[in-house]
């Protein structure tokens, strides 16, 4: 019975070896994956579900349309970019207008500037900690404790995500390339007769 357990494992040790062999003479073995890896990799993919290119990236006029402008993404709205008076609505159910760069937006609230989300320390996030960002979300205030995060900015939604998520984009938010562009402030909503 035990040459018979050795014959049968022979061919199974084979096959192990041969296959390690050959995994190896195919190419390099994969390079460890580090957990700031695995980490920034959730918080892109959190940010590319969640949409954040939609009003942090700059838009411009593509071969197929408009488009998100990469080369300024997550930079917010573009600082040279001088916005006119955000046009009167007329009375019915239409609450807002937005730029067509979509950095834009005004409503009853006034006009609201999507953030520079880029790890610029002087326009951006680069001087952030971890709790502000967290914070931020959470309290739909900046930094946790100021002026209140205006629409169309869902904080609300972001603030029901888990930690672990939230750190996960706030990770992956400083890996990407600063880009130095300070958005203006928001403009209060005219005052009313």
């Amino acid at each position: 019975m035990t040459r018979r357990r050795w014959m049968m494992t022979f061919p199974t040790l084979a096959l192990t070896l041969a296959s390690g062999l050959l995994a190896r003479a195919d190419g390099p073995a994969a390079a460890p994956v580090s957990a700031d890896s695995v980490r920034i990799a959730r918080g892109e993919y959190l940010v590319t579900i969640g949409g954040c290119n939609d009003c942090h990236t700059p838009w411009k006029l593509g071969p197929r349309g408009p488009e998100p402008d990469l080369s300024r993404m997550l930079s917010g709205h573009p600082e040279a970019m001088e916005m006119p008076p955000a046009p009167a609505l007329p009375p019915g159910p239409w609450m807002t207008s937005a730029a067509a760069s979509m950095t834009a937006w005004a409503g009853p609230w006034g006009v609201s500037f999507t953030a520079n989300l880029t790890p610029d320390k002087e326009t951006g996030l680069g001087d952030w900690t971890l709790e502000q960002f967290v914070q931020t979300l959470r309290t739909g205030r900046h930094q946790g404790k100021g002026r209140p995060i205006l629409p169309p900015m869902p904080y609300f939604n972001y603030a029901k995500a888990t930690d672990e998520d939230l750190a996960s984009i706030f990770a992956y938010l400083r890996s990407i390339p600063p880009v130095r562009n300070r958005v203006p402030q928001p403009i209060d909503p005219p005052e009313l007769p």
